[in-house]
């Protein structure tokens, strides 16, 4: 397992990116490197399953759902995310991405499914998409989705690496070494990247200025900022998952009333309580 070597020549080029934020550059492109690590078929397939459990608990009807609190559709293992068309997005809409990975890899698809990648889900809401649940096209996606979850998850795995630059480069430069550290701490440790590629499907990047409440986000930048200095290892993951337990509650504690999304909890300490043992 190849581990991504970022620490000053990747402090060097965000700062670039800070102050030319005009200017299009590789951020791994002077990294020592460059290889983009490489997940074995082991860990894809107990990953994926892993996933899989936790956003289905096993149910292929859950691939394609869509929640009666949201105003998208949740779709794969990973619940990729896809707004009908004029739907504002406050949440990061990863649905598309994913079809442009299947049309990347060769993958077979419907072709209603390339030509609707960019003009947003085809199901104005969520009425419409239970009413098309035994249409051909449903049916179709729901097959792709369900014979495609280790290459969904190598998507997943992709997402991450691609983004971590991009998350540093939103941490105060004098904390920027910890998220670092802390990352790689988790991809040298056993099992470690479960967590970090879960996670990031889970609750995103937490960049995004419309997922916070009380300025406070609960993505993987919050998780990697809450998390103590810690070596690789079994500490490790047992700190990601105090950290990402510890963001979580903190959301709920600052989210409105009315949402109540204490009623999560639960399902969501089971999740991030599995990251502190190795999955592999």
């Amino acid at each position: 397992m190849k581990l991504l070597k970022f620490t000053a020549v990747m402090l060097l080029t965000l700062t670039f990116f800070d102050g030319c934020s005009k200017t299009t550059v590789d951020p791994y492109a002077e990294i020592e490197d460059v290889t983009r690590p490489k997940l074995s078929t082991y860990e894809l397939n107990v990953i994926s399953d892993k996933i899989y459990m936790n956003e289905t608990s096993g149910n292929p009807e859950h691939l394609m759902f869509w929640s009666t609190n949201e105003s998208f559709a949740s779709l794969g293992i990973g619940h990729f995310i896809w707004y009908p068309a004029g739907q504002p997005k406050r949440f990061d809409e990863t649905f598309p991405a994913m079809i442009q990975y299947y049309i990347d890899n060769k993958v077979e698809i419907p072709e209603w499914l390339k030509l609707q990648k960019d003009k947003g889900a085809p199901w104005p809401n969520r009425a419409t998409f239970e009413h098309a649940r035994n249409d051909k096209e449903f049916i179709e996606l729901k097959y792709l989705l369900m014979n495609t979850k280790e290459l969904q998850t190598q998507f997943f795995f992709d997402r991450l690496h691609d983004s971590i630059p991009e998350i540093v480069k939103y941490v105060a430069p004098e904390r920027r070494q910890h998220v670092i550290d802390n990352y790689n701490a988790l991809a040298k440790t056993q099992g470690g990247w479960y967590p970090l590629i879960d996670y990031i499907n889970f609750k995103g990047k937490g960049i995004k200025a419309t997922e916070r409440y009380n300025n406070q986000g609960w993505g993987m930048l919050q998780v990697l900022e809450m998390m103590q200095p810690v070596q690789p290892g079994p500490l490790a993951l047992q700190e990601f998952s105090r950290a990402a337990t510890a963001v979580l509650e903190r959301r709920i504690q600052n989210s409105p009333p009315e949402n109540n999304e204490q009623k999560w909890l639960q399902g969501w300490m089971a999740r991030t309580n599995s990251y502190a043992t190795p999955l592999y």
